[in-house]
């Protein structure tokens, strides 16, 4: 029994613990059921190319983040990998997420892919979605993106170009920068402009070049709007009207450019109307970079600024006026309004009214028959905030009045005539348009008058013819002035001889203000004082003016209203080497003072001026010494204790004076006849080298025979042969060169024997040209192997033949091909060269030349033994002459162009010939070859 208990007791000790073990194995399978993240399903893709951005949503599940990457689809490359907190759309349960790409997406293709995330936990990733760019092959077209793009001031715009196919891209140019480019695709290539300046009106162009094409955008850089002084104001008491500045330049213009709106209501730039007065605004100003708003609040009482008055009138009057004008706004009827009139004639006076609703003002103090402009502004008197507009200006003109009386005086002249004179009534005094002036002159003690009409032009009356006027009979002269309104009042003097003495002359200082003078005041005088003034050399008729002072006045400053200032009149000539100024006294009315003197100045640039010399009054004349060839300006003021004058300027170009010219020319001749004599000496006493240097002298070949040169017609009739005879035949060198006979091409009876063996026992034939006679010494002519001395059709056609050559003078030369001599030809047996004596005789100095063709003999010809210095060795060589032999890189075999029997010269062909003439020296240096033949040895 008790093992039964014990058994029965240990069961229910068992039994939760298997539960437990039971329930945490279910919540373990319930964790990881849980933790299972689901693909994201349905992605879509939504691009918003302009905004460069695109929207990413899909179905998710429970996570709450998500994996999201984006790779460029054909290189494969990852433009952005990162974990978003992917928003859930409420009405659809899709999730979303925006991304902006800093390039545009139409550069190319995008993948998109994206995965669930828990915390570690993370699922599959989903298929990829693809966005489509313009770089597909089936878009075969050059393309720039973005077009039309605005950004901001200082920001950064990435570009990109998709390359057309079958082209090459070569650069990315924004503006005129060349950018730096990187690759995308195949086809795309893309650049970033950083911190972009302000582009111009019409934006800054961005440009693709290709190997072979062009093409581009278009870049907008400017500011975003922002506005100032925004506020409102009335007119009428009802509508608003409202103002704003723009504030800074936003550089965007036409469909660019900022527009405005206040309280959603559309307004054009800088003012807009609103029809109610609502008392709280807000602007707002929007373009492509963003907006701006201001807002403003104003009582409509605080903000009148009424506008401007219309209608005006005037009633007329000849010394004031009433101005009147009406209203636009019944509303201002009841508005203390403050009014400002602009009044103008010879000068502007401004004077202010007020008044509930004023409609007219009055103006006193004005001149008869003077012609008025006046405008008027309006404010609000209680709350004044600006004025309004001026209204349009209204012309009026006062009525006329009797003029007042003229200002008169008498003056006595020189030769004791008395004038009566006045001043001329200005416009205001005569209050009309004057008709004439009226003189009466009556005598006291005779009872008698006189009356005269004057025109409105007349300002004075000479009573010379009027008898009664004497030192001891005194007359009265009484002056009225005339209009349509009337006569003026008189106004009188009284007439008389004056005493002839006259007080001391003083002389005064010219100022701004004028001439001053004073005087002391005397006790004894109870009126006032006139001060008088005329030119000082006027005898009669003067031009006179005075001025009318209070009694006690002691000085007085007259304006000069009767001479003007008068520069010199300066003329400028030339003597010889020299500038002469010279001018006319200035006349005194024309001084404003006493002249001091004359200062001389010489103008540099036309601003910088050089004083010369400070010259008397008396001076009239002024010489500047020792100037060379060029142009110059002078200036002559004359100066008062005040100053100087404008001055007088003249300017002269000087000539090339006689004596310099002279003397230059006798400076250069001297120059020349000394240069010539120093060459001269030199050269005649280093004449011997001078000579051998440029002019060395050439042998003359010297012939046996008669050599006689007669004038006439060449006879062209072969003459007798002659043989070459070899005296010695040393053994040959091959080394040397050596004397080469050619055989005819033709006999005389025209048959060619080039194809037959030469015949070695008949002497050579040798053929030449004779192309002319001279009648020179005969000098050797060293002719051009390139041109055959038969070559000319016009001449004589001579055989000569060579007897012996005994000379050392022998001027018979080879040309250098010593291969092709001595593979072609061999002397006859017979003939020899004439080598007894040791320096003797003609030696060559060639190397062998080729004889092709129809030479005899194939062997070797042999070199004559070498000869001492005493020999002639000639310099140059003679070229063959035949125009057939010889192979066509190498000269013409052919001995050259021997002297003529019958000739005084050697004969050379056409080419040698015209370079000879131009080789001659001309008749000109005959003197100096004369001076070199005295060195001669």
């Amino acid at each position: 029994m008790p093992r039964l208990l014990n058994i029965l007791t240990s069961k229910p000790n068992c039994g939760p613990v298997w539960v437990a073990f039971v329930l945490l194995g279910i919540s373990v399978l319930n964790s990881q059921a849980k933790i299972v993240l689901t693909v994201p399903q349905q992605v879509s893709l939504s691009a918003n190319f302009f905004s460069q951005q695109l929207t990413i949503s899909w179905f998710g599940g429970e996570a709450t983040t998500f994996d999201l990457i984006i790779l460029r689809t054909e290189f494969n490359e990852t433009v952005f990998y990162n974990t978003v907190p992917a928003v859930m759309n409420q009405d659809g349960g899709r999730h979303q997420w925006t991304w902006t790409s800093v390039e545009p997406l139409e550069c190319t293709s995008l993948s998109v892919k994206i995965r669930s995330r828990d915390g570690i936990t993370k699922s599959e990733w989903s298929e990829p979605q693809i966005l489509k760019g313009r770089d597909l092959p089936s878009n075969s077209v050059q393309q720039v993106y973005p077009q039309d793009k605005v950004v901001p001031v200082g920001g950064n715009t990435t570009f990109c170009c998709i390359v057309e196919e079958g082209n090459e891209f070569r650069d990315f140019l924004y503006g005129s920068i060349k950018m730096n480019v990187k690759r995308l695709s195949r086809r795309s290539y893309v650049t970033t402009a950083v911190n972009q300046n302000l582009s111009g009106p019409t934006g800054t162009n961005v440009l693709c070049r290709l190997k072979n094409k062009l093409n581009g955008s278009v870049i907008f850089v400017g500011y975003p709007p922002l506005p100032t002084n925004f506020e409102c104001i009335t007119n009428d008491l009802t509508s608003a009207v409202c103002y704003w500045d723009g504030g800074r330049v936003t550089n965007l213009y036409a469909k660019r450019k900022t527009s405005y709106s206040i309280n959603k209501r559309d307004c054009p730039d800088g003012k807009c109307v609103l029809p109610e007065w609502d008392g709280n605004w807000t602007l707002l100003a929007v373009n492509p970079l963003g907006q701006y708003s201001l807002t403003y609040s104003a009582e409509l009482l605080h903000r009148v600024v009424p506008v401007a008055p219309v209608n005006l009138s005037a009633t007329d009057d000849a010394w004031n006026t009433t101005v009147n004008w009406h209203w636009p706004y019944s509303s201002y009827n009841t508005l203390a309004l403050l009014c400002q009139v602009q009044l103008a004639s010879h000068n502007i006076l401004l004077r202010n009214f007020s008044g509930v609703g004023l409609q007219s003002v009055f103006l006193p103090h004005l001149h008869p028959n003077t012609k008025y402009r006046v405008q008027i502004q309006c404010g609000s008197l209680n709350h004044f905030l600006k004025w309004g507009n001026w209204s349009k200006e209204f012309n009026f003109t006062t009525k006329s009045y009797v003029p007042e009386a003229p200002d008169v005086w008498m003056f006595v002249n020189r030769d004791n005539s008395v004038r009566v004179m006045w001043k001329p009534l200005t416009q205001w005094q005569s209050h009309g348009v004057l008709t004439g002036y009226e003189v009466t002159l009556w005598s006291l003690e005779e009872n008698e008058n006189q009356t005269n009409n004057l025109s409105p032009k007349d300002n004075s009356l000479n009573l010379t013819d009027w008898a009664s006027i004497t030192a001891d009979k005194k007359a009265i002269a009484s002056v009225k002035a005339n209009n349509v309104k009337g006569m003026s009042q008189p106004s009188s003097i009284m007439l008389g001889l004056i005493d002839d003495k006259c007080a001391p002359l003083a002389q005064t200082i010219y100022t701004s203000s004028g001439f001053p003078l004073s005087w002391q005041h005397s006790d004894n005088s109870t009126g006032g004082y006139l001060v008088e003034w005329c030119e000082a050399v006027c005898t009669s008729d003067c031009a006179v003016d005075w001025i009318r002072l209070d009694a006690g006045s002691t000085h007085v400053s007259i304006k000069d209203s009767i001479a003007p200032s008068i520069s010199v009149n300066l003329e400028i000539n030339q003597q010889d080497c020299d500038v002469v100024l010279s001018w006319e006294e200035i006349p005194l009315a024309g001084r404003r003072g006493f002249l001091l003197g004359y200062k001389v100045y010489r103008v540099n640039n036309f601003s910088n001026f050089t004083l010369l010399d400070d010259l008397s009054p008396e001076m009239r004349t002024y010489t500047v010494k020792d100037l060379s060839t060029s142009t110059y300006k002078f200036t002559v003021k004359a100066y008062t204790s005040a100053g100087e004058d404008t001055g007088g300027t003249a300017a002269i170009t000087l000539k090339q004076c006689a004596d310099g010219l002279i003397l230059e020319i006798l400076t250069s001749l001297g120059i020349v006849t000394l240069l010539l004599t120093t060459v001269s000496c030199f050269c005649y006493k280093k004449r011997r080298w001078v000579k051998k240097a440029f002019y060395p002298d050439i042998p003359e070949p010297k012939l046996p025979g008669d050599w006689s040169r007669t004038q006439g017609p060449m006879d062209v009739k072969p003459f007798p042969h002659s043989m070459v005879h070899i005296i010695e035949k040393p053994e040959w060198d091959f080394s040397k060169d050596t004397l080469v006979i050619i055989p005819e091409e033709e006999d005389y009876e025209g048959e060619g024997i080039g194809d037959e063996p030469v015949d070695t026992d008949e002497p050579q034939l040798l053929r030449y040209y004779n192309q002319v006679v001279d009648e020179r010494p005969i000098r050797p002519r060293f002719p051009d192997s390139s041109v055959s001395s038969s070559s000319s059709v016009d001449s004589a056609n001579t055989d000569v033949t060579y007897t012996g050559i005994q000379t050392s003078h022998s001027s018979l030369v080879f040309p250098s091909d010593s291969q092709g001599f001595s593979e072609g030809f061999q002397p006859h047996s017979g003939l020899s060269l004439s080598s007894r004596n040791k320096g003797e005789g003609y030696h060559p100095q060639m190397h062998s030349v080729t004889l092709g063709g129809n030479l005899a003999s194939p062997e070797p010809i042999v070199e004559p033994h070498a000869v001492g210095s005493e020999g002639y060795k000639p310099q140059n060589s003679w070229l063959l002459d035949s125009p057939t032999e010889g192979d066509e890189n190498s000269p013409a075999p052919s001995l050259g162009s021997p002297t003529s029997v019958a000739s005084t010269q050697f004969l050379l062909p056409d080419r040698e010939r015209h370079e000879e003439k131009r080789q001659q020296p001309s008749s000109a240096a005959n003197w100096f070859t004369n001076l070199l033949s005295s060195a001669k040895p």
